[in-house]
This record gives C-alpha cells, structure tokens and sequence, in this order.
C-alpha cells in the first residue's frame, strides 16, 4: 500500500463567494449611511469584484462590508487582494480579485518549511498549482497539518484528499 498523504490547496468556494457578495450588495443598499452615495459591489470577470461609491471613504465602507459578508461565510481574507480606491469620473472604484490556487513561489516557501520543520520522513512535491505532502506515518501528517495551519503564509491554505 502507498504511503499515507495528503493535498495542500488553496481554493474558494465560488458559490459561498457569491452569497457573500449578494449579502453585501443588499446591506449597501439598504444601509442609511449608503444613501445618495450611489455605492455598488458587483463581479466583474471571473474572479474579479468591483466596488464603487460617489468617495473614497464610502468605497472603503462598501469594501469593508464585503469583507465581513466574507469572513461570515468562512471565506479567508488573504484569497482577496483588493486593490487602492481609484477615482474614475465621479467616482471613485476599488478593483479586488480573488486568488485561487498556490503560486510557484509560495509553493516553494511551505515545502521549505515542511522541510525545515516538519517530522523527519515527509515529503511535500508540488504538483502545478497544489503541493502533495507524504509520509510513513499519520500522525507526522497531522502534525503537518498543524504546522502549516499555525504559520502565516500569506495563502488562505485547505488540506484534502486525505488518505
């Protein structure tokens, strides 16, 4: 039989998103302190969310209530990069994307760290855009697990596949 192992992944539940971000484009609306400021959150690609608002501190408002909407939905903030209130016309746009996916580089930092810190005899491979850690045992698994749950990657981390 194969060692044990398990996948390290970052992905968003598109759907949870979603139901985060019609929540919180019905607050806005609804909210009086959102009167006349003509502040909208919308999709825009893919993964892309845009929000709008008549000034800069209301965009930042209407941002900060996606983020709340997100975190309710258990949605890790570090899967948002929003980007600086631009002002385009009248208004004033925050461009946001959600990342999804382990970059190269990022991939290379938590396999270093398993590396350096995990349980002797686990290995982590990176496979394209996920990282494949194996071992003899499953408790020296789970410790892992622990060790990249309690470590500030900068990546929103989902551990699957487990076997």
């Amino acid at each position: 039989m194969a060692d044990p192992s398990f996948d390290v992944v970052s992905k968003i539940d598109r759907q949870e998103v979603d139901n985060a971000l019609n929540q919180a484009s019905k607050e806005v609306s609804q909210r009086f302190d959102f009167r006349g400021t003509n502040a909208s959150i919308a999709w825009s690609g893919e993964l892309g969310v845009t929000v709008k608002a008549d000034t800069e501190e209301r965009a930042k408002a209407a941002l900060e209530v996606f983020k709340e909407k997100l975190v309710k939905r258990s949605i890790s903030l570090k899967s948002l990069d929003a980007g600086e209130p631009t002002q385009s016309g009248k208004q004033y746009v925050i461009a946001s994307t959600l990342k999804q996916g382990i970059g190269q580089d990022d991939a290379k930092k938590i396999a270093k760290k398993i590396r350096d810190e995990g349980p002797k005899g686990v290995q982590a491979s990176i496979q394209g855009d996920q990282l494949r850690v194996s071992g003899k045992k499953r408790d020296d698994l789970q410790a892992v697990i622990a060790l990249l749950k309690g470590a500030d990657l900068g990546v929103a981390l989902q551990f699957d596949n487990y076997r």
